[in-house]
């Protein structure tokens, strides 16, 4: 099978939304009148993102999940993707399950496939995702201010746990593995609640590097500090057994691969809030505050400073 027919076969479908999709030199795309254009690429590349034998559905999810995941953080509603994508060999039945994860994902938000790239090479894949939203509503990470509530959707940790079994740093029980590792498999995209944070948040991030340093962006954009108070914050049965453990607290505080929203708002939002998550059935939970000053102190029970490592999942260190 060559390379056009694998195209066709397998992510060619239909792109209303698009002036031109799939077929040309280049997509040809509309932005809703008064929106601006986000866009965020993501690369996932065998061995470092996933393994070998990573399941091809739940990949398919999840290369377009970290994407939408950015856009979510934005309050952007996403409209179109392209796909670059290495493969060793043509392997339809790994390309048929591959393609069915990600546009069963991509049809539950509304994302149209309108290009991308197929080459032979080591098993790599780049989405670049497409959303709009209002200029004055986008989400950044530079509006948080001293006096802000810092909140976070989900649970935390999860999905660092359970590659920390995989890789044998760590080793579950089979009830444990089965609660954590669809953290790790297929995250789901706050795409819902990142559209109702708009004019709501003050600033806002997805977490993909770990809790401490993916608030820390907020943080150096917004030029403020943050207490986070390690009690608060919110943690599956699996994790809040291991809790103690440096490798578990580590994996909570830094470990990356969460997909969650961590997000800042006023005080006085607070009621707001506890709305959005009984309507879009998605814990939100509060777990500090921003201060004046730089940089993040995460307490204790008693209050005390935890000596913790602040730094997430970073390439090339």
């Amino acid at each position: 099978m060559g390379e056009f027919d694998l195209i066709k076969r397998y992510f060619t479908r239909a792109t209303p939304s698009a002036l031109l999709g799939i077929g040309d030199d280049a997509a040809l795309l509309r932005v809703n009148p008064g929106n601006v254009l986000a866009v965020s690429t993501d690369m996932l590349v065998c061995g470092t993102h996933f393994l070998p034998d990573a399941d091809p559905f739940l990949l398919g999810h999840k290369t377009l999940a970290v994407n939408l995941s950015d856009l979510a953080a934005m309050g952007a509603e996403p409209r179109w993707a392209v796909l670059a994508i290495a493969l060793p060999e043509a392997d339809e039945a790994w390309l048929a399950q591959f393609s069915a994860g990600f546009f069963a994902l991509a049809q539950q938000h509304g994302v149209e496939l309108v290009g991308g790239d197929t080459t032979r090479g080591p098993l790599n894949l780049c989405v670049t995702i497409f959303g709009d939203v209002p200029a004055q509503q986008a989400l950044r990470r530079s509006g948080a201010q001293v006096g802000d509530d810092i909140w976070v959707s989900g649970r935390l940790g999860d999905a660092a746990l359970a590659l920390a079994h995989l890789q044998g740093r760590i080793v579950l029980p089979d009830e444990e593995i089965d609660s954590c590792a669809p953290a790790l498999h297929q995250p789901q995209p706050r795409v819902a609640l990142g559209l109702a944070l708009r004019g709501i948040a003050s600033s806002a991030i997805d977490i993909s590097d770990g809790l401490l340093a993916d608030l820390g962006h907020i943080l150096d954009a917004s030029q403020v500090g943050a207490e986070i108070d390690f009690a608060a914050l919110p943690l599956s049965p699996s994790m809040q057994a291991h809790a103690a453990q440096p490798l578990v607290r580590q994996c909570i505080l830094a470990g990356g691969d969460d997909y969650e929203l961590c997000f800042t708002a006023p005080a006085a939002r607070h009621e707001e809030l506890a709305d959005i998550a009984a309507r879009l059935d998605v814990p939100l939970t509060r777990i500090g505050k921003v201060v004046a000053g730089r940089g993040c102190i995460v307490r204790d029970a008693a209050g005390n400073p935890l000596n913790v490592e602040t730094g997430g999942y970073e390439h090339f260190r």
